[in-house]
């Protein structure tokens, strides 16, 4: 297995201990995160994998198909845990596509439904109002203010290297 096919196994299996200091430790000090909810950069990265891990309190994690070379890699994840704004049962599907430098991840990119996360999420509200994009910039205003807040309280590392 490449060594950053090795690399995204450790986030992940880090990610399923809720560990969110080794998944900070994965990521270059300028490193890049995007998904449909955040855009994210350097420490504020670990903050919110410090967030998700400590709000996640009964998350149940896979991963496969991981895939690198030296440049790139991919992965596939699924996440399953109670969303704790609505005590709801989530089960996100999501694709992952990293890049790598000196042995970091240097890039990170999530794709999922929000749409589909929303109904799960957010329920009936989330149906009805999930594929507008009020409702997406409001769940976006929503995820930054908390993380916002975790970094006022935390620290920008979130409790992470």
């Amino acid at each position: 297995m490449h060594d950053n096919a090795q690399l995204i196994d450790r986030f992940y299996a880090a990610f399923a201990r809720r560990d969110a200091a080794a998944m900070a430790a994965c990521y270059a000090p300028d490193a890049t995160f995007r998904d449909p909810v955040f855009e994210l950069a350097g420490p504020e990265i670990g903050a919110m994998w410090a967030l998700l891990c400590a709000r996640g309190k009964d998350l149940a994690l896979e991963w496969r198909d991981v895939r690198a070379d030296d440049r790139t890699g991919s992965a596939h994840w699924e996440p399953r845990y109670t969303f704790s704004a609505t005590g709801r049962p989530v089960h996100n599907v999501i694709d992952a596509e990293f890049g790598f430098r000196d042995g970091r991840i240097a890039a990170h990119v999530d794709r999922f439904h929000l749409w589909r996360w929303s109904r799960m999420a957010l329920g009936v509200r989330g149906a009805l109002l999930g594929w507008t994009p009020q409702a997406r910039n409001a769940v976006r205003r929503q995820a930054r203010h908390g993380l916002d807040a975790w970094i006022a309280r935390h620290g920008a590392a979130g409790g992470a290297p």
